[in-house]
């Protein structure tokens, strides 16, 4: 039953053009959130590469006509985070992650999946919400998004509106 189970997960995310939460996935195969989250760590242990976002779940790497990646370097106060993100889905770019360079761990990342203003709306009042500290913080406001894009002229859209608000890293 479980093996059964888990092949269903794939095929739900596979057939979703959107992330599925994982209560939506309990309630789709009658079971808990709990026994979701056991399924997917063990699928990813199993080589599925099933990525947890804000939004939901995922099988990266199926957005049609999106195959180009940028990295952008950024600094901001966090209560101009929705402005950021604002100009980056504006411009048709969707913001995959966000990664900050932690001077005792590392390489920090956040996976957002963000490509709206309704989802960049529902991000920060998450963040809100939940009282969370942005990754951001932890480095005066430096980080990067990995976004994807179309074409080029997106791209250098977002880089020219994100310049003019003075968002650039390095500007």
């Amino acid at each position: 039953m479980s093996i059964e189970r888990r092949e269903r997960i794939i095929i739900i995310l596979n057939q979703s053009l959107q992330p599925v939460s994982g209560t939506d996935l309990a309630k789709k195969l009658g079971v808990s959130r709990q026994v979701i989250v056991q399924d997917v760590a063990i699928l990813r242990a199993k080589g599925y590469d099933v990525m947890a976002t804000p939004q939901g779940y995922i099988l990266p790497n199926k957005d049609a006509g999106m195959h180009k990646k940028a990295v952008l370097a950024v600094k901001h106060m966090p209560r101009e985070t929705m402005d950021e993100l604002n100009i980056l889905v504006d411009h048709g770019l969707k913001v995959l992650d966000v990664l900050v360079e932690h001077p005792l761990y590392g390489e920090l990342k956040g996976y957002l999946m963000l490509e709206s203003r309704r989802d960049v709306t529902k991000f920060v009042a998450r963040v809100e919400a939940e009282s969370a500290s942005l990754l951001s913080s932890l480095t005066g406001g430096v980080h990067l998004h990995t976004v994807q894009y179309r074409n080029a002229e997106d791209l250098d859209g977002a880089r020219k509106a994100l310049k003019e608000k003075g968002f650039l890293a390095g500007d």
